[in-house]
């Protein structure tokens, strides 16, 4: 029975901790889209031409957005576009 409780509380802390060792959490992603969209405005009027072609990543990175297993993916995007603005 102990063995049991250990291998449950075990599986449950290992659960638990996968998202502390991922290289991007939901707050990461979070900053990363109130920074592009601070810069986005600022780009936007310097670069009226790239509109369409920056509203187009955001939006693709909106889309990916919306399934929680992307953030990874989607922090990479969000750093590259504001790469790309910078």
């Amino acid at each position: 029975m102990k063995k049991l409780l250990l291998a449950a509380a075990a599986c449950g802390l290992l659960v638990s901790s996968g998202s502390a060792f991922a290289g991007c959490t939901q707050d990461d992603m979070m900053k990363k889209a109130t920074e592009m969209q601070t810069l986005m405005a600022t780009y936007t009027q310097k670069h009226p031409d790239k509109l369409a072609e920056v509203s187009a990543k955001v939006q693709a990175i909106g889309t990916k957005a919306q399934n929680p297993s992307n953030v990874e993916e989607v922090c990479k995007l969000y750093d590259d576009l504001i790469a790309v603005m910078k």
